[in-house]
């Protein structure tokens, strides 16, 4: 019995399977049983020539989402970088620049610029009345933050400086001065203008301008409110409660205010002005102090 012509070929070699073992025409194509020869066992088939498939995964069940609440509104996110009151978002408060004139060749005109003001002056001056009243007649939202207000919200161990100047005294009137900044720059952050007021002293720069410069910032322009002595006298006489100091103090404190007259800061005297007038007046240095800061 004849074979067909021509022998199967070997199976071609597989990378990573190394040679075909066991694989022999005989085995292939056995023939009659000869006595006395060992059988062959049956080759092993070789794997497959393509790449291995892997085994079929059944799918995945599909994600079960919670059903969400009928008319729920979607969820709000507060912006990046500010505080937020209800939806409205406030920018983060900021020391404040030094304002710029505006490009016309025309003076500034304060009643329309966002400004942060410190008016200075004795108790006595007129500081609150002044203040007060160029905060509500401006052209731009403008708020008075008034030191002595700001101090006086302690209730519990509240220190009265006219009880005797101490180290809690002390403590109370930086803290006031510091909280009046932060409001400031709050305020001037969100486009509202703002005047202070505070009886501060150029004898004692690190506490007194130097304090303000540091809570509010390089912007903020002093004018210092200084009558004569008679005048303060006369209108420290007419006040009552905490508000009113000795005739000795008064005098005092007048005394060391006068070295503001060597510090390059605007001064204006009040002595017969009334407050109408000197708000004026007021906006009328502020003005000039817009086009040539002053250096302080």
């Amino acid at each position: 019995m004849q074979h067909a012509v021509g022998s199967p070929l070997p199976p071609p070699h597989q990378p990573g399977h190394g040679p075909a073992v066991g694989w022999s025409p005989a085995a292939q194509h056995p023939g009659p049983h000869q006595p006395g020869s060992t059988p062959q066992p049956a080759p092993v088939p070789p794997p497959p020539s393509g790449p291995r498939q892997p085994a079929p995964q059944p799918p995945a069940p599909p994600l079960q989402h919670p059903p969400a609440p009928p008319h729920s509104p979607p969820p709000w996110h507060a912006p990046a970088g500010g505080e937020v009151t209800g939806h409205v978002p406030l920018p983060p408060g900021g020391p404040v620049g030094m304002p710029s004139a505006p490009p016309a060749p025309a003076a500034p005109d304060p009643t329309a610029t966002t400004l942060a003001v410190l008016l200075i002056g004795p108790a006595g001056a007129g500081k609150t009345s002044v203040a007060k009243f160029w905060a509500d007649h401006r052209r731009v939202p403008t708020a008075h933050i008034s030191l002595d207000d700001v101090r006086e919200w302690v209730r519990s161990g509240f220190a009265d400086p006219q009880s005797g100047w101490n180290d809690h005294s002390e403590a109370q009137y930086r803290l006031a001065r510091r909280t009046c900044g932060f409001a400031a720059r709050n305020f001037l952050a969100n486009g509202i203008s703002c005047i202070l007021d505070d009886a501060i002293f150029p004898d004692r720069p690190a506490v007194g301008l130097g304090g303000w410069k540091r809570h509010v910032g390089p912007g903020l322009l002093p004018v210092v409110l200084l009558p004569g002595l008679e005048v303060v006298l006369e209108r420290n006489a007419e006040r009552s409660g905490n508000r009113r100091l000795a005739d000795e103090e008064v005098a005092r404190i007048h005394g060391r205010m006068a070295g503001w007259y060597g510090s390059g800061l605007p001064i204006i005297d009040n002595s017969q002005l009334d407050v109408p007038t000197t708000a004026r007046i007021l906006d009328d240095v502020l003005a000039r102090a817009i086009a040539s800061p002053p250096s302080w």
